[in-house]
């Protein structure tokens, strides 16, 4: 994998320049900006008192997400979703959901609902594993904010969770594909992470080929990498 060389000067291996700058909207009670080489996304967290109706008197909180693409985020523009979104931005604010609730796996923050937000200025690629990891540091200072206000003795987060894409493309695996890669990969794959050690999810999809359980397991250990980079940033971005 090392004499694989992408645009750039990137090797198979290695992450796009990665950011990630906090408080960039200051009104939000957590924010991050995250950028994933070009690709960049401002995520917002939200704390609101209540929780939907089957969540009632449970003294549980929630947590949900939506995600959105401005109209020139990509080369093209695309129309807004009013009213309804589209089955793909369903699927990602879905996945963007589930990967931040397993932040807080017990929910004991009373009952609060934290609304994160994802929306993405610039698409070149991991828009989804982008935003989840820049709501990752959303909601770690959404929840610090609770407890500077009272609402929380302590913060709820138990974990922090980081997501990168893998793929094959002309059959070599490589980390944290741009778009110009993800278009042409014959293997596609988003892995999400809880401290860079447990699986929240993993999407693959042979896009264009197949693969086999050795391709799979070298994926999988290019995504651990790389994952645990991204929560050595987080970790380095939220150090007071």
């Amino acid at each position: 994998m090392a004499d694989f060389v992408r645009s750039g000067g990137r090797t198979a291996e290695q992450l796009r320049t990665i950011s990630l700058d906090r408080g960039t909207a200051p009104h939000a009670e957590g924010s991050c900006l995250v950028r994933f080489g070009a690709t960049t996304v401002l995520c917002t967290a939200s704390v609101e008192d209540g929780v939907p109706s089957w969540r009632k008197g449970k003294g549980l909180g929630w947590l949900t997400a939506e995600y959105a693409m401005l109209p020139r985020a990509t080369h093209t523009r695309s129309p807004r979703e009013r009213g309804s979104v589209g089955g793909r931005t369903q699927e990602i604010q879905r996945l963007i959901g589930r990967s931040v609730r397993a932040m807080i796996p017990d929910m004991a923050f009373g009952e609060f609902t934290i609304k994160v937000d994802c929306d993405v200025l610039v698409a070149d690629g991991g828009t989804r594993t982008a935003s989840i990891t820049g709501a990752c540091v959303a909601v770690v200072d959404a929840c610090a904010w609770m407890v500077r206000t009272g609402r929380v003795a302590a913060s709820p987060v138990t974990h922090h969770v980081a997501a990168v894409s893998v793929g094959l493309v002309d059959g070599t695996p490589v980390l944290d594909l741009d778009y110009a890669e993800d278009v042409r990969a014959g293997v596609d794959m988003n892995v999400v992470m809880l401290d860079g050690a447990r699986y929240v999810e993993v999407q693959g999809t042979g896009e264009h080929a197949t693969f086999d359980r050795r391709e799979l397991d070298m994926l999988l250990a290019l995504a651990g990498d790389g994952i645990g980079e991204l929560d050595a940033a987080q970790r380095a971005a939220l150090a007071p």
